[in-house]
């Protein structure tokens, strides 16, 4: 239980917090104290990081995310350019084989706007909050948003700007996003408008592919400006109400990243490339709380640390399937 407060206190800002030593199991405490004074461990991260640098290998968990988000949005196109009804509406509102989905946070918009609750809105957010619940963290935003694919392409710009230091990252406070959230549902609930789904880039994108471009494209392009030139990811990390959304809903789900600390080097690898490294500062040296611990509400579900970890000591896991095979 509270593992899970401190999750859903990191998804609304909060940074993490250090165990206090007392705090932690006698056994955890004997690893944290042996991985101190273990040289053999830094030789070992030198050996792992020599190995990775000669043989760098392709990320194809993230190719074929990618693929997927692409190939969600793109039937959408297809289904409103070929006019066969598979796939209606976009990312906002839609109806898949006649059957209504909607995305959560559009439709707590909506209700909030309109004080009035719509059964087919009902039936497509159930059918949604389940299949996002499975799915755990904020999956919504590594496999389908169309603005987080930008947002990583204009990552990749900004950090090789970074390294020709032509650039530096300025981060904001995370809780920014949580205070968006309360202001966006004030304001629908009082103007009776749909405000946040104005200048939502999420929408914007998914409307322009489907209907065509429209000037609110300006300001997608000014987002990623502001993310290449001055803040490394600013939108998906400290502004967007929608991650938030769905880190609420995937806080408990069955399906996580979960860190081993017994195989961990601790040499920071999965960091680098995390999408929301705050997550992920369990894996720094003394600070984990359990020879197993999952992955806070606020994981994206990317799999780039997975992938990136030499000592395999980031998984998946399914809660309860486990025991089953």
């Amino acid at each position: 239980m509270s593992r899970l407060y401190d999750s859903f206190a990191e998804l609304l800002g909060r940074d993490p917090r250090r165990p206090k030593p007392d705090e932690l199991p006698e056994e955890i405490r004997e690893i944290h104290a042996r991985k101190k004074n273990d040289r053999e461990r830094i030789e070992n991260i030198r050996v792992e990081l020599e190995h990775k640098r000669k043989n760098k290998q392709p990320e194809r968990l993230r190719r074929k995310r990618w693929l997927v988000l692409l190939a969600v949005n793109l039937l959408f196109v297809l289904s409103f350019e070929l006019d066969i009804q598979l796939l209606e509406g976009a990312l906002t509102a839609s109806r898949f084989a006649g059957f209504h989905m909607a995305d959560l946070n559009s439709a707590l918009q909506v209700m909030l706007a309109f004080k009035h609750v719509v059964i087919n809105l009902v039936i497509g957010t159930t059918t949604v909050f389940v299949l996002w619940w499975l799915l755990g963290g904020r999956t919504f935003c590594s496999w389908v948003c169309p603005y987080h694919l930008l947002a990583e392409w204009a990552e990749m710009l900004h950090l090789k700007l970074v390294k020709k230091k032509l650039v530096k990252d300025h981060p904001f406070d995370r809780r920014t996003r949580t205070v968006l959230w309360v202001v966006f549902a004030l304001l629908a609930l009082i103007t009776g408008y749909t405000v946040y789904e104005t200048i939502s880039p999420t929408g914007i994108l998914s409307r322009a592919l489907i209907y065509g471009p429209g000037i609110a494209l300006v300001w997608v392009a000014a987002l990623l400006a502001f993310e290449i030139f001055y803040s490394r990811r600013a939108w998906c990390r400290y502004l967007c109400p929608i991650g938030l959304t769905y880190g609420v809903v995937g806080a408990t789900s069955p399906f996580k990243v979960q860190y081993h600390l017994e195989s961990c080097f601790h040499e920071g690898e999965c960091r680098k490339v995390c999408l929301v490294p705050h997550v992920l500062d369990t894996v720094i040296k003394g600070r984990a709380r359990g020879l197993h611990v999952d992955i806070g509400a606020d994981c994206t579900r990317c799999g780039r640390c997975v992938e990136a970890c030499p000592t395999s000591s980031l998984t998946f896991r399914f809660t309860g399937l486990d025991k089953l095979l």
